[in-house]
């Protein structure tokens, strides 16, 4: 089994429910779903939007190999009824979204998928659900853990602990 960290973000619909959804299909899809963030409240990151996101990030146990862990989470979101979009940016409001953020400290680069994900320190909504669960956790590329990534984050947009999935229902 590998260790892997993926990062569920919603801004459509029923957030707290899609997150939910997410989360057991990913149960269900995917591995053993081992631990599981708060949600945080966030500003869209890349765009504007009318509605926040809610973000968190899970820890989960699989067997799967990262191109079917990619397929997995692209029959979730699928299923969960994302549309895949192609605007200008690559970013839209959407139901679910759900990236690969860590598989164990494998690197992988290629057309379609980039493991670690290649914006991840980036961006503060991943790195604080990612904090809260796994601080000691040491990014592949850049040899910093997760704590020191976020000290070193220079996104200072609002992302706001909001409770966890079961006070948000």
């Amino acid at each position: 089994m590998k260790k892997v960290f993926l990062s569920l973000g919603a801004n459509l619909g029923n957030k707290s429910k899609n997150l939910t959804s997410a989360i057991e299909l990913i149960g269900n899809e995917a591995g053993v779903v081992q631990k599981v963030s708060g949600v945080y409240n966030s500003e869209p990151w890349g765009f504007e939007a009318e509605h926040n996101f809610y973000n968190m990030v899970v820890e989960v146990q699989t067997e799967l190999e990262p191109h079917d862990l990619l397929r997995s989470c692209q029959n979730v979101e699928k299923t969960i009824g994302r549309i895949k979009t192609h605007d200008t940016f690559g970013y839209t409001s959407r139901v679910i979204d759900i990236d690969i953020v860590f598989y164990e400290d494998q690197v992988v680069k290629e057309e379609h998928l980039i493991i670690p994900h290649y914006l991840m320190h980036e961006r503060f909504f991943v790195l604080k659900p990612m904090n809260e669960i796994a601080p000691d956790f040491v990014h592949p590329v850049l040899n910093k853990t997760i704590a020191e990534l976020i000290k070193e984050c220079d996104d200072h947009s609002e992302v706001n602990y909001s409770g966890d999935l079961s006070s948000l229902s």
